[in-house]
C-alpha cells in the first residue's frame, strides 16, 4: 500500500523535482510529455527547476533547432513539447480537439481548416492577421470562431523569435515542417505514468483530455498498486517510487506547471484545502513552491527598475530561511539584469 508521502516522492522522483536532471533540455521536455505553455516564460522556469546547469539559451536554441515545439496538444492548451512527440501524438488527441471546436455552431469545420492550410501555405501568420482572411472567405462569419475552430482543427506550431522568451505577445503560428508519425493510446499511457504515475485511469484523462482509457489501462501489461484509500492505481513495471521519507528539496514551479495539473485528485502535491489559493475564477493556476514535496505557498516576480522581489505568500507558517537560497537562484535566472534580488512574504489578497 502506497502512502500519501510514497506517492508524492514517485511523482517528484519521475518529474525530475528530487534531484535535478543531469542532461539536456529535450530530455526534461520529453519525460514530461510536454510543459503548458499559454504563456512563453513558464516553461521555462520549470525547465529550470528541473534541469542542472540549464540556461535560458538552452531553450532558446532547441526551439529555434525545431527540436521542440509550442503548440496546442493536452487539454486543448498550449505546450511545450518534443517534435517527435508533436508528431506522435498531436493524431492522438485530435479527437479532444475536435470536441472543443464545436463549442461554436454554424461553423463548417473542414472547409475553415482547410482554408487556414492553403492560407498559411503562404508562411506563418499571426491570428490577428489570418482573422481577416478568412472572414473573405467565410463572409458573415464569427471571426473569433473561425480561429478558434482553426487552432483546433488545424495543426500548428508557433514560430519562435529573439525575444527574450522566445516568443512576441502576438506571435506567428504555422504549419509545421515534419509529417506526422502516429503513436496509438496505450504509448500515451506509458508515457503519462512515466512522468506522473503511479495513477488512476482518471488521472491520465484529466491531463490528456481523451476518455474510455480505463479499458486500454486494464488490457496493459501495468503493475497495480494500492494507495491509502484503497483506490487502484497503474504504474509502469520497474518505475521509481522512492520511499515517502526520502528528503524532497524546495522548489519553485512556475505558473500552470504540468505537475499542479497533471492528476484528477492532486492531492499527492496539493492539499485539498489549498485548491482555492491556487485555482483561480479566470482559471488562472498560479505559480506554487513546494516544501517537503508538498506546495506550501505561492509565489510572483515583481520588478521596478532595477529592482526584483520574488513574493511568497504562505498556505501557513513558512520558514523564509529555507526559502531564500533556491528562491534567489530563481529570481536570478529569472531576472538576469536585475541589480537587486530580494525574497518578501506577503499576505493573500
Amino acid at each position: 500500500m502506497l502512502s500519501l508521502r510514497d506517492l508524492n516522492r514517485a511523482t517528484l522522483a519521475r518529474q525530475h523535482l528530487l534531484s535535478r536532471h543531469e542532461g539536456d533540455v529535450a530530455d526534461v521536455v520529453h519525460r514530461l510529455v510536454g510543459l503548458q505553455a499559454q504563456e512563453p516564460r513558464p516553461p521555462y522556469l520549470g525547465v529550470w527547476s528541473r534541469l542542472a546547469g540549464f540556461g535560458r539559451d538552452d531553450l532558446h536554441a532547441a526551439l529555434h533547432a525545431r527540436t521542440l515545439v509550442r503548440a496546442t496538444m493536452w487539454r486543448a492548451t498550449l505546450h511545450l513539447v518534443t517534435a517527435a512527440d508533436f508528431a506522435a501524438f498531436r493524431p492522438v488527441v485530435a479527437p479532444v480537439l475536435e470536441a472543443a471546436a464545436r463549442r461554436f455552431d454554424g461553423v463548417d469545420f473542414e472547409a475553415v481548416s482547410a482554408a487556414a492550410q492553403r492560407l498559411l501555405a503562404a508562411g506563418p501568420m499571426t491570428f490577428n492577421e489570418l482573422r481577416p482572411r478568412l472572414l473573405e472567405e467565410f463572409p458573415g462569419g464569427y471571426d473569433r470562431a473561425l480561429g478558434y475552430a482553426v487552432r483546433m482543427l488545424t495543426p500548428l506550431v508557433i514560430e519562435p523569435t529573439d525575444d527574450r522568451w522566445s516568443y512576441p505577445r502576438d506571435p506567428c503560428f504555422g504549419l509545421p515542417s515534419a509529417p506526422f508519425d502516429p503513436a496509438g493510446a496505450p504509448a500515451l499511457i506509458e508515457r503519462y505514468l512515466a512522468a506522473f504515475g503511479p495513477a488512476t485511469p482518471a488521472d491520465v484523462q484529466t491531463w490528456s483530455g481523451l476518455r474510455g482509457l480505463r479499458p486500454i489501462m486494464t488490457g496493459m501489461e501495468l503493475d497495480r498498486v494500492k494507495d491509502f484509500t484503497g483506490r487502484e492505481l497503474f504504474d509502469l513495471p520497474g518505475a521509481p517510487r522512492p520511499d515517502g521519507d526520502v528528503p524532497a528539496p524546495v522548489r519553485f514551479l512556475p505558473d500552470f506547471d504540468t505537475l499542479i495539473l497533471g492528476h484528477a485528485d492532486r492531492t499527492r502535491v496539493l492539499a485539498d484545502e489549498h485548491k482555492g489559493f491556487v485555482a483561480t475564477k479566470n482559471l488562472r493556476v498560479r505559480a506554487v513552491y513546494l516544501v517537503d514535496g508538498f506546495a506550501a505557498g505561492t509565489w510572483q516576480i515583481k520588478r521596478s527598475g532595477k529592482k526584483a522581489r520574488l513574493l511568497v505568500t504562505p498556505f501557513a507558517g513558512t520558514d523564509l530561511d529555507g526559502l531564500e537560497e533556491e528562491g534567489l537562484r530563481l529570481l536570478a535566472f529569472a531576472e538576469p539584469d536585475a541589480a537587486s534580488l530580494t525574497l518578501e512574504a506577503v499576505d493573500a489578497v
